[in-house]
């Protein structure tokens, strides 16, 4: 198993706008072709306006042939036009659980 951690960072005073755009048109949309859901996360103290998602697959191939389904799909086209504009910069991580982790 393994789990991706992305980072989004939003442009000041755009976090509540793109966190509604995900909520309505995004997240049905990934949930539909993506590995199993975890936690989508805001900051409240610290690095500001900034999202985290969290989402697990079985493997980087597994990873790879969900993400490339959902980005062929003109429903998820519309939603990345839709938070065009929105973010400086987003990182992704893929993370693996050591032997004694909760989440394997």
């Amino acid at each position: 198993m393994i789990y991706e951690e992305r980072d989004y960072h939003v442009h000041p005073g755009k976090l509540a706008r793109f966190v509604a755009l995900y909520r309505d048109h995004g997240l049905d949309i990934q949930k539909k072709y993506l590995g199993t859901f975890y936690a989508y996360f805001t900051t409240e103290i610290g690095e500001l306006n900034h999202v985290v998602a969290l989402w697990s697959y079985t493997s980087l191939d597994d990873r790879a042939q969900r993400r490339a389904a959902m980005m062929a799909d003109p429903a998820w086209q519309d939603y990345l036009a839709k938070v065009d504009g929105l973010l400086e910069r987003q990182t992704t991580r893929v993370l693996t659980p050591v032997d004694f982790s909760p989440m394997q």
